[in-house]
């Protein structure tokens, strides 16, 4: 007999093999891939059910090993649609998962659902199967309401609504930091008797330090340039305007830094830019800096540890994070990280220590560090190593470990035969 715990993850508009930098794709993509794999390395059974958006694309993968596949479950137009029309094909999504498990003569023991869409569909699944749901919201709505900068940039009441219900109707839920389960509980009245404080892990194997020399030759950038480093979606949250004029003030004292800025459209693409990146591209050619700023667009993951190795440092000038998984993996890699003293980060990076936080939408003070670490070789150095060590405690052995804890909590007839 076959005692495997086995997990259904679900994960509806994203999903985890998506290229990276997108409009939505980013730390949630690299979590539940991630998370998937490692709990593959331990004889955990997972399937990752995802809304189909590309009808070319295969409905089951096996691209994350073990055993463990990614089921595209068509709901609606295969092509990517905004949250709020997603919400009418959770329905089909919900009745996709069910005609899989039952072909597939599939019996899970857990819904381990992500982001606030997933966890209505793994409510709906709940109902169908009586099987516990454990939940992570990744972003919260009243959060990106508080932030938002532009209109439109936060979802309306019914992402507020969804959430609610979640809360209410999980049996579990993951937060990322303290400011994480701080927040449920002031801004939901969240009980927090089940939520459990859980961050992201990292890929040790393949988030590592490149000696700088080397990854600079991969990535084509001369051994002496001072290159800091943006990887992330562009969206106004992400606060890189107020990066750029960082890096304008950053010349303007004569100090000449270089900025890439991985994800979104890359300076060669001339059509269907979205706003922001035309914003963006306005706010540095009127700052005078055209020549020290490039869009890259998106890279692959495989090619991450090599920019992030070659940077002086990495900087996240976000106006709201609930974690920043960016952050861990240039820490990993032995780079020092500059970021808003907001959400995860605050907790994250440790300020003196494994790079610095700054206030939120601050161009000044975040130049002003960004001039410390760049002058100063060897404080740089030190923060590196100082990141590297601190990023080990994250890895994904360790986090998964936590994870399959609580996994038992609510499958204890399951984990007592394992």
């Amino acid at each position: 007999m076959n005692n495997r715990l086995r997990i259904a993850m679900l994960s509806y508009h994203t999903c985890p093999l998506a290229t990276l930098g997108g409009k939505d794709t980013g730390g949630m993509n690299v979590y539940v891939r991630d998370l998937t794999r490692q709990l593959g390395r331990m004889g955990i059974h997972v399937d990752v059910f995802t809304r189909s958006q590309d009808e070319h694309v295969p409905h089951v993968l096996h691209d994350l090993g073990y055993g463990n596949r990614v089921v595209h479950v068509p709901a609606g137009p295969e092509k990517p649609l905004p949250k709020k029309e997603l919400l009418d094909y959770l329905p089909i999504f919900v009745e996709g998962i069910q005609q899989f498990a039952e072909v597939k003569n599939e019996a899970y023991d857990l819904i381990h659902s992500h982001y606030w869409l997933s966890g209505l569909a793994a409510l709906e699944i709940k109902s169908l199967w009586r099987k516990p749901v454990l939940h992570m919201f990744h972003t919260l709505g009243l959060m990106r309401q508080r932030v938002a900068r532009v209109p439109g940039e936060a979802d309306g009441d019914y992402r507020i609504e969804g959430e609610n219900a979640v809360l209410k109707g999980a049996d579990g839920i993951i937060a990322a930091t303290l400011a994480e389960l701080a927040q449920l509980q002031w801004l939901y009245q969240a009980d927090t008797q089940k939520i459990t404080i859980i961050p992201p892990g990292v890929d040790l194997s393949h988030f590592y330090p490149i000696p700088s020399e080397e990854a600079k030759e991969f990535i084509g950038v001369p051994p002496c340039e001072c290159m800091l480093l943006y990887v992330g979606r562009i969206e106004p949250l992400k606060g890189i305007d107020t990066l750029i004029h960082a890096i304008a003030h950053l010349k303007s004292q004569g100090i000449k830094v270089c900025l890439a800025v991985i994800g979104g459209e890359s300076d060669q693409t001339e059509t269907n830019k979205s706003e922001e990146m035309i914003r963006l591209q306005s706010i540095r050619e009127n700052a005078g800096i055209s020549e020290l700023v490039t869009f890259l667009g998106t890279r692959s993951q495989d090619t991450l540890p090599y920019y992030y190795s070659a940077a002086e440092a990495v900087v996240v000038p976000s106006y709201y994070e609930s974690f920043g998984m960016v952050a861990l993996e240039a820490m990993a890699c032995g780079t020092p990280v500059v970021a808003s003293q907001v959400g995860g980060l605050a907790f994250l990076v440790q300020d003196g220590i494994t790079g610095f936080t700054v206030p939120v939408d601050e161009p000044l003070a975040l130049a002003d560090r960004l001039r410390i670490l760049t002058t100063n070789p060897e404080l740089q150095h030190k923060m590196g190593r100082e990141a590297a060590e601190f990023a080990r405690n994250y890895s994904w052995e360790k986090i998964a470990d936590q994870i399959v804890n609580i996994y038992s909590k609510y499958t204890l007839h399951k984990t007592s035969q394992l």
